[in-house]
């Protein structure tokens, strides 16, 4: 491992001070960048996230779309924890907390936002990060692929019914704009990117080729994780620092949540025996949340200024920490899994 690898829970921990501090020294630079988007997607996040996951990119073969069906076990994991266990133990921990144990601590009508808000992350599983936790974990780049894409053709269909069903609404409007561009931007441009220099190194240096840019392109891919956790946390240092109780509360349930459907998806891998290279990536991608989707849905439902917004935001910015640490956690314990099997 390098420096950066090594060291990573430190860098993250600066970067999170760094951006706090640059949000509240310079918030209208922050406020430029914010406004950098196309279809509620932050471009400039968007750029650094190319970053992180383009190395793992470089690594999918073309035609892996094509042998979905001679690994399903990973994939159906990915599916049940993500559509049938995720959406419906977010909103049962989301009541529990601000109708119960937080109840005098917040009035209900925040509460009731708090709820609405950990519901949207709850239906919106990862579609981008996912990538850069499983290149973290060494994850198979090919059937992380396969998960992404067939999540997302579900996405389209189940987010507003579960979404709807959950908060009790039935005119949920889905941010159609918002939900393509970020599988444009996300996945197909880096994905295209990534499979031109794969069949071009293929065709001059072959597999060496690739992981030697790979490896070069590592520390690339930590720079743009580490930069990513400046620009979340600047974008919200002044609701952090305003509200850091509520921030706290919000936090607490969202991070059971994170680090219950991991032992959930984690250990059902582990059951199923699947190669650790399948079982990080189909654990993190029920963990990890499809954020962009959540913040600019619970924008459009409850306005940017409510409880629902918030609670979005608290996700963004206790993902990365949280994810980092189940990412620590799941290399220590390959050893839990074979190296190879049919998943």
């Amino acid at each position: 491992m390098g420096i950066f690898e090594r060291y990573l829970s430190l860098w993250v921990g600066l970067a999170i001070a760094v951006g706090v501090g640059l949000g509240l020294v310079a918030p209208s630079a922050f406020e430029a960048v914010a406004e950098l988007e196309w279809a509620r997607v932050n471009l400039v996040v968007a750029v650094l996230i190319w970053l992180m996951i383009y190395p793992m990119m470089l690594k999918v073969e073309p035609s892996c779309l094509k042998d979905v069906g001679r690994k399903p076990k990973g994939l159906a994991l990915t599916l049940v924890v993500n559509w049938l266990i995720k959406p419906f133990t977010m909103a049962a921990l989301g009541v529990l907390f601000f109708k119960h144990v937080f109840a005098g601590l917040v009035p209900v009508e925040d509460g009731q936002q708090y709820i609405a808000g950990m519901i949207l992350l709850g239906v919106a599983p990862c579609t981008a990060m996912v990538f850069v936790w499983s290149h973290l974990t060494n994850g198979d780049a090919n059937y992380t692929l396969v998960q992404v894409s067939v999540n997302d053709i579900i996405l389209v269909f189940a987010f507003a019914p579960i979404a709807g069903l959950l908060l009790g609404m039935t005119d949920i409007q889905v941010p159609w704009e918002t939900l393509l561009a970020s599988v444009v931007v996300f996945v197909v441009i880096p994905l295209g990117a990534g499979m031109l220099t794969h069949r071009g190194l293929t065709k001059t240096g072959g597999a060496e080729a690739i992981e030697r840019l790979a490896g070069k392109l590592k520390p690339t891919s930590i720079i743009g994780l580490l930069l990513t956790v400046v620009l979340l946390f600047g974008f919200q240092a002044e609701t952090i620092v305003a509200q850091p109780g509520r921030v706290l509360l919000i936090a607490i349930p969202l991070a059971i949540q994170s680090y219950g459907i991991f032992a959930i998806a984690y250990g059902l891998a582990r059951l199923l025996k699947l190669p650790f290279d399948v079982a990080a990536p189909a654990a993190m991608i029920g963990t990890s949340n499809f954020f962009e989707l959540a913040v600019a849905v619970a924008i459009s439902l409850f306005g940017l200024a409510s409880g629902a917004a918030l609670a979005t935001v608290v996700g963004v910015l206790i993902e990365v920490p949280v994810m980092l640490s189940l990412v620590a956690f799941a290399n220590r314990t390959r050893g839990w899994f074979p190296n190879t099997a049919e998943a």
